[in-house]
């Protein structure tokens, strides 16, 4: 019988690693060292040589393990499974999803160039963007959902740095509001502003859908972004990151990850490598229980809109036809508006049972957080408005429970939110605006 290849799943719990290398052991075991021995002193000269950029490697040869700052065997088989999801040639990962977010764009920008990103980001990624990055010279520049192709290259045009233009950076769907983003526009953008000599990354962070629903490679993305303690490591007991890409541009990653100290450690390694095994089961459960929650909430009373993709349909226009090219699911995150404003919208988080208040999101258990006091809480006022980031919306990252349970939990919460008056709702209204 020929041999086949193995779907990704399938090929968690043993890809890259060599039970023989380590007794035999089954799993691969936690390699709690800080430094490797060298067979020779030629030997540590060309590993060195490698790892610092001085050269590229040889055909057939092989980066043998220096010390846990430049690779351990724990983090170089974690990046090789995960490349197998997105089908990247390569992966770097880091010890948080902020820090591999850090990393790239410390890599690929300049002092002088011009960062366009999507809008909303999540709360920490737009203020490492708005606000250390313009100390460094860097220009950045937001843009909603549902510009065309030629409004993006006209507010480019704009700011007059057309030609310093170095990278597009996106989250799609974004976080809080699940707005969506064409990668392959976004490419057209990007090549609509390339020259011999200086070609615009197009990078994105796939965290909200996890390395199952969406793909963004295949869609024109030069660099994926995961916050691995999210989905990828999935049971809210581990800070990890993880950027894929081309070798070229992920050993770019991999060299200032050195410099910085930016790696993830052995035992994180292992916890990612162990949550790999369940990662589809896990995902495709809490995709199934959030349909479940969301059609729930977008018949309940007193939610005003639920933001969630499997409610889009072909009325919804550019969202729509988006989703239907780039995502695989709806996935499991979503987030609603509850009529009111802060108050309401605390007292349903004060009241949850089951599901537990706090921020993070992809895990085994549910969780609900107030984006706009929280997680974006440092995002400017007049901007978390125009991004529909109001005192009324609340955000669920859905787990693995039983769905009527979760039912239960939401129905019994919201029967103790408040009912508000039409004239106190329109006047909440009124001020906000």
């Amino acid at each position: 019988m020929k041999n086949r290849p193995f779907h990704p799943e399938s090929l968690m719990m043993s890809y890259g690693y060599k039970p023989e290398l380590s007794e035999g052991s089954i799993k691969c075991p936690i390699f709690q060292t800080s430094t490797f021995v060298f067979k020779n002193a030629e030997e540590g000269k060309a590993f060195f040589e490698v790892a610092y950029g001085l050269r590229e490697k040889r055909e057939k040869e092989t980066l043998g393990l220096i010390y846990s700052r430049l690779n351990n065997p724990d983090m170089e088989i974690l990046e090789d499974r995960l490349t197998l999801w997105d089908e990247a040639e390569a992966c770097a990962v880091f010890e948080s999803g902020m820090s591999a977010i850090t990393t790239t764009l410390l890599e690929f920008l300049k002092p002088g160039d011009l960062l366009l990103f999507s809008n909303p980001l999540y709360g920490g990624t737009v203020h490492f963007i708005e606000h250390f990055l313009p100390e460094h010279g860097i220009e950045v520049l937001g843009f909603p959902a549902g510009l065309t192709k030629k409004e993006m290259i006209e507010l480019v045009e704009k700011t007059g740095k057309a030609n310093r233009l170095a990278m597009i950076y996106l989250e799609t769907p974004a976080n809080p509001t699940n707005d969506l983003f064409d990668i392959e526009l976004c490419r057209e953008v990007a090549e609509h502003f390339a020259t011999a000599d200086r070609r615009p990354l197009v990078a994105v962070d796939n965290t909200y859908m996890g390395p199952l629903w969406q793909h963004p490679l295949k869609h024109g993305a030069d660099l994926v972004l995961y916050s691995a303690t999210k989905y990828i490591g999935g049971h809210s007991d581990v800070i990890a990151g993880a950027v894929l890409g081309s070798t070229e541009l992920i050993q770019r990653l991999k060299v200032l990850r050195t410099f910085l100290g930016s790696m993830i450690s052995p035992w994180t390694g292992w916890l990612l490598l162990r949550s790999l095994e369940t990662l589809k089961i896990r995902m495709e459960k809490q995709a199934a229980n959030a349909r479940i929650v969301a059609e729930y909430l977008a018949d309940h009373p007193k939610v005003h809109n639920v933001h969630y993709l499997g409610l889009l349909r072909p009325e919804d226009g550019d969202a729509y036809r988006i989703y239907q090219k780039q995502y695989t699911s709806p996935g499991a995150m979503l987030s609603f508006e509850i009529k009111g404003g802060e108050k309401e919208a605390f007292a349903f988080l004060n009241h949850l049972k089951l599901i537990k208040l706090a921020v993070s999101l992809g895990s085994t258990e549910s969780l609900a957080q107030h984006p706009a006091s929280m997680t974006h809480a440092g995002v400017d006022p007049e901007e978390k408005l125009l991004y529909g980031i109001t005192d009324s919306l609340v955000r669920l990252s859905i787990g693995v429970e039983h769905p009527d349970d979760l039912l239960w939990d939401i129905e019994q919460s919201l029967e103790q939110v408040p009912v508000r008056q039409e004239k106190e709702i329109k006047g909440v209204a009124k001020q906000a605006a």
